[in-house]
């Protein structure tokens, strides 16, 4: 996992917070990008805005995308990744509250790579974090 970055995408600062700590509690220590809206993580993605200085031509390992932005919506900021060559090979694993079939079913039509309902406990929340980076940052062979 060493030298890869996950992009966090979730508007509610304490999901934020829970998700920064149990990405520690998990053991997974890599430089994650927390961002609140859908714009703002395609600018960073694209090295445009605020982040027009940094490398767009590194990006990061794994997206974990909220699905209720508060200006946004998840599954419409998925569709703009994969409607750009330079994102579309991206991982983007939605991690959100709603077990909704329909925004499950919305979510893979839209080219989701993963589906994760957030666990209320926050050991299997950490469990869910960890088993999330094990295949996505050590076993996948991204392209």
């Amino acid at each position: 996992m060493e030298g890869k970055t996950i992009l966090l995408v979730e508007d509610n600062p304490d999901h934020q917070e829970l998700t920064r700590r149990a990405l520690a509690a998990a053991d997974i220590f890599m430089f994650t990008v927390i961002l609140g809206e859908g714009p703002e993580a395609l600018e960073f993605l694209h090295a445009e805005g605020a982040w027009a200085d940094r490398d767009g031509k590194r990006l990061p390992a794994l997206m974990l995308l909220d699905l209720k932005l508060g200006a946004s919506d998840g599954v419409e900021i998925l569709r703009r990744v994969r409607q750009d060559a330079r994102t579309k090979m991206l991982p983007v694993v939605l991690l959100t509250s709603s077990s909704s079939q329909a925004d499950i079913s919305r979510a893979y039509a839209a080219g989701a790579n993963g589906y994760v309902v957030k666990p209320v406990d926050f050991d299997e929340y950490s469990s869910a974090l960890r088993a999330i980076a094990a295949f996505w940052l050590d076993v996948n062979v991204a392209p």
